[in-house]
């Protein structure tokens, strides 16, 4: 970023007031503050999408215009002011707006008209165009919501282009309007101060993810038939995740790296550091998510396969059991059949039938029926039918 003058606040107390100011939490409420006076009459395209513009002068508002081309006007008449304009999902014609004002370079314009973009950080010329992605945890669908934020960063002017409900920027505008000696260090401390906000979210979402995380690993050995489904949708947000701190761990490593030649504030430099330190903390946490989500999903294959082996087990036991028992159904019913047969066939009602009269005939009938019944029992009874 581009060398500013010196501000005439005390270093010390500059000091003090930046570790206030990024230590104390603030409540959080939507970035729609309505500026003080009623808005003047402009263009659809003014107003459509601007949330909040103010001009500053030594880290304290001085106006609160209510469209662009008022705030052009007055930062012009504010040699010493500094710009901050927030928009959310502007229109193309606000963008280029901005562009031919604040000579902003058509590369990073573009990006912000199309978002969808991965985090990064470029500088061009004086200006410096850095995307970050939010993400705030939803407790009633159990899901991570990701929203894109594009800051513009020049010598007298901040624009963030927010794409998404997250983050907040009005608690960051709140707490740096409270603390006028650390917005007098100029856009160089809102970027900082928006950085702490994004990955400052980062944590709602970790802890989330961890309570899902330990749900899960209760239902996988519980059996649950929807677990998998689970799994598969908070690893791709995890995924997503991984996308949105990964590169934020270089971009503050490069920031790091132009302290001496772009001549940032002291303080600056030690919250970038702690910036940095959290955004590395952040980022392993979700690697480590990654991969036990990994090895759950293995788990649960592992404990879906069992539980089919077992049930394919049961059933074969079962048609088994069932062959078993048509086994002895059908040797007994071949067994019965026999004399079934002998005695159907003598108890035909015709004339001339040679044993009827015979005087040994019923011994001899009732002796091949025992002689048929003892012999197909044995045969079933060594071949384990029965």
């Amino acid at each position: 970023m581009s060398e500013r003058p010196a501000r005439p606040a005390p270093r010390n107390s500059v000091k003090s007031v930046l570790r206030r100011a990024l230590t104390t939490p603030q409540p959080p409420s939507a970035d729609t503050a309505s500026p003080p006076a009623a808005p003047a009459p402009a263009e659809p395209s003014e107003v459509a999408s601007v949330v909040q513009a103010a001009l500053y002068r030594d880290g304290v508002r001085v106006s609160s215009p209510a469209t662009l081309a008022d705030t052009y006007r007055e930062l012009r008449e504010e040699p010493d002011g500094m710009a901050w304009i927030g928009l959310a999902r502007p229109t193309e014609g606000e963008l280029l707006s901005l562009a031919e004002e604040f000579d902003l370079h058509p590369l990073s314009v573009e990006d912000a008209m199309e978002a969808h973009q991965r985090p990064k950080l470029e500088r061009y010329g004086d200006t410096l165009f850095v995307v970050l992605r939010a993400a705030r945890y939803l407790d009633a669908p159990e899901e991570v919501d990701f929203g894109e934020l594009h800051v513009f960063v020049g010598p007298d002017f901040v624009i963030t282009v927010r794409h998404g409900a997250a983050p907040d920027l009005s608690a960051v505008r709140r707490r740096m309007e409270e603390s006028p000696e650390l917005l007098a260090l100029g856009p160089e401390a809102v970027l900082y101060a928006i950085l702490d906000a994004v990955v400052d979210g980062y944590a709602p979402v970790v802890a989330g993810v961890q309570n899902d995380i330990d749900e899960i690993e209760t239902e996988v050995f519980r059996g649950d038939p929807e677990v998998s489904r689970r799994i598969y949708e908070l690893s791709r947000e995890m995924v997503e995740f991984q996308r949105a701190t990964r590169p934020l761990v270089g971009m503050l490593h490069s920031l790091m790296a132009g302290f001496a030649k772009y001549e940032t504030d002291e303080e600056l430099q030690r919250y970038l550091r702690d910036v940095a330190d959290h955004v590395t903390h952040t980022s392993e946490r979700v690697d480590g998510f990654r991969q036990a989500l990994t090895e759950i999903l293995t788990v649960n294959a592992t404990l879906v396969t069992q539980q089919q082996n077992a049930e394919m087990r049961a059933l074969a036991e079962a048609g088994f059991e069932q062959n078993e028992e048509i086994k002895r159904i059908s040797s007994w019913a071949a067994i019965l059949f026999a004399p079934t047969l002998v005695g159907t066939i003598y108890g035909m009602n015709f004339t001339h039938m040679p044993e009827l009269h015979w005087l040994l005939g019923y011994p001899f009938a009732i002796a091949l029926m025992a002689a048929v019944c003892t012999s197909l029992y044995i045969i079933f009874k060594r071949r384990d039918w029965l």
